[in-house]
């Protein structure tokens, strides 16, 4: 019989960022997590007047990988706010 408590649980984190409007913000925004062979859940994005807000969910086993994502974003160009929202855990499949 398998221990339950020995699955790794994943957790969700979700990026919210505020940035400038610009042409390329989207794909800087991505490579934090392709150096790092992540792929997220969900990214949404919606302008306004010259601001961009952008969401961006990720499912992580080991929050520390959250936190260095969280720093690379807000190192990106034209980023001005980035918040790290941590969800409930969920069963790893």
């Amino acid at each position: 019989m398998s221990d339950v408590s020995a699955v790794p649980r994943a957790r969700a984190v979700r990026f919210l960022l505020s940035a400038d409007a610009e042409p390329g913000l989207l794909p800087r925004l991505l490579q934090p997590f392709a150096k790092r062979d992540l792929i997220p859940e969900r990214i949404t994005a919606h302008r306004n007047a010259d601001a961009l807000h952008v969401e961006i969910l990720l499912h992580v086993h080991d929050l520390a990988v959250a936190d260095l994502v969280a720093g690379n974003l807000s190192q990106v160009v034209g980023v001005h706010a980035i918040q790290q929202v941590r969800e409930h855990a969920a069963r790893a499949a």
